[in-house]
């Protein structure tokens, strides 16, 4: 599943369970907005937040696999990486950290949009900034992937833990096993320290 003869996986099996956070957020807001009543947008937003929310966590919970991926593949052997898509192409910075800088937006106003549609205080644990911060860190270091052909070519942030890194990748086969990304969020502080 995730290593062969000839390299080590890019992907250990992430890619069918994740979404495209930005561009599906923006469309249920688009939705909500369509609405000039705000009784209709107010129903709109609580049809929607749940799973809003959920989607964030099933993106962090990837971005938490990313970190454990990157920390078990590190210390391997040295292997070619299979399946690296963005090898060799140009890179952009400011494309690499969209994602990731739109989330960051995102964590800081929605707890606003709870407040006004629903009248409730909200607000996303403190971890939550720090995972997105250190994750684009993360994309930053490596060049958007552009030129890691090889696991040794892997940059970690310093905070990223290698020393139970073998148990890394069993973590990551059960969590694909529930399809939710998700339950990765539970070992955030095992990765990060």
């Amino acid at each position: 599943m995730t290593s062969t003869i000839n390299g080590i996986a890019f992907d250990p099996g992430f890619a069918p369970y994740i979404l495209a956070f930005n561009d599906t957020v923006n469309y249920l807001y688009m939705d909500i907005n369509r609405f000039k009543n705000f009784n209709q947008k107010k129903i709109k937003f609580m049809q929607y937040h749940k799973k809003i929310v959920d989607m964030l966590n099933n993106n962090l919970g990837f971005y938490v696999g990313c970190l454990l991926w990157a920390a078990y593949i590190k210390t391997q052997p040295k292997q070619e990486i299979t399946g690296n898509h963005c090898f060799g192409k140009e890179y952009d910075e400011k494309n690499n950290i969209s994602d990731t800088q739109q989330m960051l937006q995102f964590v800081e106003l929605f707890p606003k949009d709870m407040k006004y549609f629903l009248g409730k205080e909200f607000s996303f644990e403190s971890n939550v900034t720090e995972l997105l911060k250190i994750y684009e860190e993360f994309l930053v270091l490596n060049k958007g992937f552009t030129e890691s052909k090889y696991n040794t070519d892997i940059i970690l942030p310093s905070v990223v833990k290698t020393n139970d890194a073998e148990g890394y990748k069993e973590i990551i086969e059960k969590v694909l096993e529930t399809k939710d990304l998700s339950k990765l969020l539970e070992y955030q502080s095992m990765v990060m320290g």
